[in-house]
């Protein structure tokens, strides 16, 4: 059965501007709106509420609410292992990429697992001057990462347990780069990476279909025990989703999504998925949410 948590943290962004936090705390709130809980037929499994939002620096791990961000990541990993051991599929309603921590520490907790990374972005490729932006490294923009290992130890190593998942059991669909990637970050560390790559260029020439049956059997044949999916929404074109910080100028269509997610989450080794970065105050009208909504239920039909 499908069980639906709540994630609301949004611990992993900088501030949309000066003294706001970012709107995407509301992802699980509008999706609940648009009856997603209902349609899909699944247990309501509540919520797991993120410490307080810190607008300061954390220079001791070197990311926004760094310490926040390893407490969130125990707690909701044990929540995610109590709809796991049960036997249930958990559907997480984020927040932003750096909730991914959470599921991949309960998994690892269980043994070695694999991840379906979808997402406009790599969220792994590094700073090129991380000075810049000293104390202030944003999880959300580095969550694959520092799931595969790559940053402090406190985000990076809970319980001794890390790498939370190895780059080769990684696949990721949708990454494209805009002329401002290639400043900020050094992109040459993911194309070096043993993740398994399916960007944009792949899916424009083969389809979505062919990067979601390829990342599947890429999972399926890894010597690991199941794999959990990641969704980033940014991954979606901006035409259908421009509720995001970073709007996707060549991303996929409501229709490639789903299915991308239906292929995948039709493997028995698919455990669960999160929804992350949607922001409702970006939404007003509420037309990109409920989009999502319908791809996120048409995806499991």
């Amino acid at each position: 059965m499908i069980a639906v948590l709540d994630a609301p943290s949004n611990l992993g962004l900088r501030p949309p501007r000066e003294g706001h936090e970012p709107g995407v705390r509301r992802l699980a709130r509008a999706l609940r709106g648009h009856g997603i809980v209902g349609r899909l037929k699944a247990d309501d499994a509540g919520r797991v509420d993120p410490p307080p939002y810190a607008f300061g620096p954390d220079h001791g791990t070197g990311y926004l609410n760094g310490p926040g961000i390893a407490d969130y990541t125990e707690r909701l990993a044990a929540r995610v292992g109590e709809i796991l051991d049960r036997g249930d599929f958990p559907v997480v309603l984020g927040g932003d990429c750096g909730i991914l921590l959470g599921p991949m520490l309960a998994l690892r907790r269980r043994g070695a697992y694999g991840l379906a990374h979808l997402d406009g972005h790599d969220d792994y490729s590094p700073r090129r001057d991380p000075s810049a932006v000293a104390g202030r490294l944003t999880a959300g923009g580095a969550a694959l990462g520092l799931a595969t290992g790559r940053g402090p130890a406190a985000l990076t190593g809970i319980e001794g347990l890390g790498p939370y998942v190895r780059e080769e059991d990684v696949a990721h669909i949708g990454v494209q780069r805009e002329p401002e990637d290639f400043e900020l970050f050094d992109l040459d560390a993911f194309e070096a990476s043993r993740v398994r790559r399916f960007p944009i260029e792949y899916i424009r020439e083969h389809g979505a279909d062919s990067a979601a049956e390829g990342a599947r059997e890429h999972l399926e044949a890894a010597p690991i025990e199941g794999f959990w999916i990641h969704l980033d929404v940014d991954i979606l074109d901006k035409s259908v989703m421009p509720a995001v910080d970073s709007p996707n100028p060549d991303g996929l269509s409501f229709e490639e999504l789903t299915s991308v997610l239906r292929t995948l989450v039709k493997s028995p080794r698919a455990l669960g998925l999160h929804i992350a970065i949607y922001d409702p105050e970006l939404d007003p009208d509420g037309v990109a949410g409920a989009g999502l909504t319908e791809t996120i239920v048409a995806a499991f039909s």
